[in-house]
This record gives structure tokens, C-alpha cells and sequence, in this order.
């Protein structure tokens, strides 16, 4: 366990081995929780959280909505035609 101080501006300086351990870099943002018996620092991810509800929005499909058969029957279909030009 490693110890650090508060600084007069509130600043707290995260240990370089815990640091280097968990790839942060200098701007690396993070959530603040008070927990139980101190504080919790989470980093923030490069890209907001989503759910795949959000996440289908990026795919960029403006047709009628597929069955998981038609999607198979599609996904089969392409790669018999790659394997037919020796796509393997």
C-alpha cells in the first residue's frame, strides 16, 4: 500500500506504479465516488457508455428491421461466394 498527501489545492497525486500499472496518462479523466471509508476514482473511457439499443444507431441500416434467419441466410450466402473464388 502506498501513501500520498493533499495538496493545499486539493490535488492529490496518484502513485507512479499504480499509475504506470493501469496505462493512465497525464489528462486521464475520472469519476469520483465517496464510498464507505474514503473515495473511489474511476476512469472515464475515450467514448461515452452506451447500451446496444444506442449502439445499432451507428450501423448505418435504413431498411426494414432483419429476422436472425435472414441475417444467417445473408452471413451464408457471402461466404459461399467467397469460398466459390477461393476466398478461404
Amino acid at each position: 500500500m502506498e501513501t500520498t498527501l493533499l495538496s493545499s489545492k486539493g490535488q492529490v497525486i496518484i502513485p507512479k506504479t499504480i499509475r504506470t500499472s493501469h496505462h493512465w496518462k497525464a489528462g486521464t479523466r475520472f469519476l469520483v465516488e465517496e464510498v464507505q471509508g474514503g473515495v473511489l476514482l474511476k476512469p472515464i473511457g475515450s467514448f461515452p457508455a452506451t447500451d446496444v439499443q444506442n449502439g445499432l444507431g451507428c450501423t448505418g441500416y435504413q431498411g426494414a428491421a432483419k429476422s436472425l434467419e435472414e441475417i444467417q441466410d445473408a452471413v451464408n450466402e457471402e461466404v459461399a461466394k467467397a469460398w466459390r473464388k477461393g476466398k478461404r
